[in-house]
């Protein structure tokens, strides 16, 4: 990194800095003076990182507002979202063999989706409207009588579109079809009460809400009562779905970065709400500007625009030693891509060729925005003259 100047971070959406507080108790579940021990063990040193564990789930079940033995710990959405699509699938293709998911989803789930197609199931992947959203109708003409499982993430990685899962749920729920929710970019941000909400089970990662990576939760509703194929097979920790040692640091700096949250979720979203009207007042300004994000029915924390007639790949290039955009998901191994989000959309070659990502958060400030800004309009004039 090149300390000499300020380099500014707008790439939240990717991943967060893990919050001080959380790293600071993190560090006493990991050395010979703290709870180290594997929670397995049936000894005090084993029975304390146990305890610990447990506190983190209880700390995340409160939170989400669900049963305890409901949350799975995983390694992070990614696991989440393919355990529960494939396990779910391959444990009741007696029942059927067609799942519906959204092209705008997730790589996590849309892989998952296609390594079933492979395996005889068949996909179903919905068409967005132009500005990613699902309708009820959108939905209900997909479903068959064959159809088992869906798949629709709550708030869109790429763009910050919150769909309306409990519509879509309420109807899967009446025709007793498994719901599975991407719920990682709206936890800590939107309240989720899964007492209420009719899904069946949730994907969460850490890293998304100021904790560390390498930890994440799956969510599955009467866990003992649903048929579920595990992923990996080696021990019977996490009720026997997902086997291994746990990592108690992890599982502990997850359960602090949500204590965090449930404080500071709402001064946190009022903070970035002042951001986002900055960001679109400002680049709104730019000539043959777009702005692909719903603003209306999304997060404020992610932006998606378009700067037509401006490869999103010779900006983030032009940007990256100072400032950090994306034009997706940072889930394509450093690749930088057209968004599959945006082509998705059903938008123009220009807007998708064109389009990057902005997001913002807790320790993102007003100042620093600024200048990223007037950078970022210095280097769309810049391109657009060569």
């Amino acid at each position: 990194m090149n300390t000499s100047k300020k380099q500014i971070y707008l790439d939240y959406a990717a991943t967060t800095p893990v919050d001080k507080t959380v790293a600071e108790e993190m560090s006493k579940y990991m050395t010979v003076d703290g709870v180290f021990a594997n929670p397995s063990s049936n000894h005090c040193f084993g029975f304390d990182a146990d305890d610990a564990v447990e506190q983190a789930r209880t700390i995340i079940s409160n939170f989400l507002d669900c049963h305890t033995k409901d949350i799975i710990f995983t390694s992070g959405a990614t696991e989440s979202n393919n355990l529960v699509i494939k396990g779910f699938a391959r444990a009741n293709k007696e029942k059927g063999n067609h799942i519906i998911t959204v092209a705008t989803e997730h790589k996590a789930v849309l892989d998952a989706c296609r390594a079933l197609e492979d395996e005889g199931f068949n996909i179903t992947y919905l068409k967005p409207d132009e500005n990613g959203k699902i309708t009820a109708d959108n939905l209900k003409h997909a479903i068959t009588t064959k159809t088992i499982l869906v798949s629709i993430m709550h708030v869109n990685n790429e763009t910050g579109l919150i769909q309306d899962i409990a519509s879509l749920g309420n109807i899967l729920k009446e025709q007793k079809i498994f719901f599975h929710v991407d719920a990682v970019q709206s936890l800590g941000k939107l309240a989720i009460d899964l007492s209420s909400l009719p899904i069946d089970s949730a994907s969460f990662s850490s890293h998304k809400i100021y904790g560390p990576k390498g930890i994440g939760a799956l969510f599955i509703r009467n866990r003992a009562k649903t048929k579920l194929d595990p992923l990996v097979t080696g021990g019977g920790q996490e009720f026997g779905i997902r086997p291994g040692t746990l990592p108690t640091h992890q599982i502990v700096g997850f359960g602090k970065a949500i204590e965090i949250a449930k404080n500071t979720i709402d001064d946190d979203y009022m903070h970035i709400a002042k951001l986002n009207k900055t960001i679109v007042e400002q680049l709104s300004k730019i000539k043959d500007s777009v702005i692909n994000t719903d603003l209306e029915h999304s997060l404020p924390n992610i932006i998606n625009i378009s700067f037509m007639g401006v490869d999103s790949v010779s900006l983030i290039t032009a940007l990256q030693n100072d400032i950090a955009i994306s034009s997706g998901s940072a889930c394509t191994s450093g690749a930088i891509e057209p968004s599959h989000v945006i082509t998705g959309m059903g938008l123009s070659d220009d807007r998708v060729n064109s389009a990057v990502r902005i997001s913002v958060g807790r320790y993102t400030s007003q100042a620093e925005l600024n200048t990223a800004l007037e950078k970022i309009t210095h280097e769309v004039e810049r391109i657009r003259e060569c």
